[in-house]
């Protein structure tokens, strides 16, 4: 299946299946009737980057990364390099920005590629990319790893990575976290 029509079919079976009253995903959707090459990093207003939340097997923990560019603590992520799935998109950029040990896709995916969540973001503007500023259409995936594990951060793209308690997730993906909450709720 072609790119675009992942991306038709994941957005649609989300929208169905998992988000809230409230997310509609409007640009995202617009994007996708229009045609738009949302795998290129070049594609304005916004084009698809891949995220990964991964937890602790507890969740009381997150692995969160310290970022260059943005200058403030999020969730490893950037933007889609082609793969099998989304969540193998989400799952690379994780391993590389901070050297995490055997993460595994957590059971809420029943091993498919729905996300967790869907975020689009506003981005500023990178003059060393001549890049002005724009929308990430992040998909976000849950997976879970040891923090007893160490770490290594890539330097080009990270200041740190490091586990920090689950609440901080509240202030970087308020929607995640909430839905995060609510999944604790029922375990």
């Amino acid at each position: 299946m072609s790119f675009p029509a992942r991306l038709d079919s994941i957005v649609s079976r989300y929208l169905a299946e998992v988000a809230g009253p409230r997310e509609r995903l409007a640009l995202l959707r617009w994007q996708i009737a229009e045609g738009h090459a949302l795998d290129r990093r070049e594609t304005m207003p916004g084009h698809v980057t891949t995220s990964a939340f991964v937890l602790s097997r507890d969740h009381a923990r997150i692995l969160l990364i310290d970022h260059v560019v943005i200058g403030r603590w999020l969730q490893p992520g950037g933007h889609y390099e082609p793969a099998a799935s989304f969540h193998e998109s989400a799952l690379r950029e994780a391993v590389e920005e901070t050297g995490v040990a055997n993460p595994v896709l957590h059971p809420w995916h029943r091993g498919g590629d729905l996300p967790f969540a869907i975020d689009s973001q506003d981005v500023p503007g990178n003059p060393r990319r001549s890049e002005p500023p724009h929308i990430h259409h992040d998909l976000q995936y849950l997976f879970l790893a040891d923090p007893a594990l160490p770490l290594t951060a890539q330097e080009e793209e990270v200041h740190a990575a490091a586990w920090k308690p689950i609440a901080e997730l509240a202030g970087i993906a308020p929607a995640a976290f909430a839905r995060l909450q609510s999944l604790n709720a029922c375990s």
